[in-house]
């Protein structure tokens, strides 16, 4: 006899599943995952590993020990959350910290609220701002024989700035007060990602191809990483920074791309998005240009992520037939 499934409403009539839209969003990460790898060899790998093995681990113990229910580890989600947790990892944090970061990532940030779908904030931001805030040397220490983002006047020492001292780009860009001739920048560098920084910030191109494979997929829509970067880059010129620079440096693509769109933690609506987007891209400009640390995009996504309730309030979808019924009401 087959059993007959209740479940609430909305019912969507499609093929497609939870499972796979996580999935395509693992596939979307590949290619910023390949280019990690070959910029900073083993050491992204290892990271890597701890940082997906903990996140699996740590959500398989809670879910047969506390919550006592069958572990859902097949639908890709605790794997996604340990490859953004290390996305935002410098290649050389010592192993015990990312296991750290993925177990509060994981036990705070998802499973406290309940699992996936139940979450306030995305939960590999929550991991990475923690580890920032525990262990602030170690997560803003970068590996030397990486390059620095190749500004020339750090190079020449024009400013002094060593490039060898392992400085990610947003941390030159702090010392020049964000004001660079953009002449002394290698654009293609940049694209490819030959650069230091967490490990899935430095691949610009790679990250492109992941956010193309979602739009096609249809794993997300364009709104949410359009008005990041578009508000980013507008905000960036009225303030006399370099907007291609602004974009490009740091994890501010990272973040608009796979982050920001997360569905539990982003708002319903298009224009809903689009607001969500905007306050996004001022943000992380206005940490930058202002703020304590050269990088704010996962503060700025947090924030949005706790306005996201007020903005699904006001920015509320037309209910089916209100249009017919206020006409007849007029009537």
């Amino acid at each position: 006899m087959q059993e007959l499934i209740i479940s609430g409403s909305p019912h969507a009539h499609t093929t497609d599943t939870v499972n796979r839209r996580m999935w395509n969003v693992v596939i979307a990460l590949l290619p910023s995952l390949g280019v990690a790898l070959w910029v900073f060899g083993l050491s992204a790998l290892w990271v890597t590993l701890v940082a997906v093995g903990a996140c699996m681990a740590t959500e398989w113990l809670i879910e047969r020990y506390l919550f006592h229910r069958p572990c859902t580890l097949s639908n890709g989600s605790a794997l996604i959350t340990g490859l953004l947790l290390a996305f935002n990892l410098p290649n050389i944090l010592p192993w015990w910290m990312v296991v750290i970061g993925a177990v509060v990532a994981i036990g705070i940030g998802k499973m406290s609220f309940g699992g996936l779908g139940c979450n306030i904030w995305n939960p590999a931001l929550v991991g990475r701002v923690f580890l920032l805030l525990s262990f602030p040397a170690a997560m803003t220490t970068w590996d030397s024989a990486v390059n620095s983002g190749f500004i020339q006047a750090a190079h020449t020492g024009a400013s002094g700035v060593d490039a060898s001292t392992g400085a990610t780009l947003l941390a030159t860009l702090k010392s020049h007060g964000h004001v660079v001739d953009s002449s002394s920048v290698d654009w293609l560098t940049l694209g490819l990602g030959d650069m230091n920084g967490s490990l899935g910030e430095v691949g610009s191109i790679a990250i492109l191809l992941g956010l193309a494979w979602m739009l096609i997929t249809r794993v997300i829509t364009w709104h949410i990483p359009v008005s990041v970067l578009g508000s980013a880059a507008l905000l960036s010129w009225a303030t006399g920074a370099n907007p291609g620079i602004e974009l490009l440096a740091g994890g501010l693509m990272l973040g608009a791309v796979f982050m920001a769109t997360d569905y539990v933690t982003s708002p319903m609506t298009h224009w809903g998005q689009i607001i969500y987007g905007v306050l996004i891209g001022v943000l992380t400009i206005i940490i930058r240009r202002w703020g304590a640390y050269p990088e704010g995009v996962s503060f700025a996504i947090l924030l949005g992520n706790s306005v996201t309730p007020l903005i699904n309030k006001y920015c509320r979808p037309r209910r089916f037939g209100m249009r017919k019924i206020r006409k007849e009401a007029k009537a």
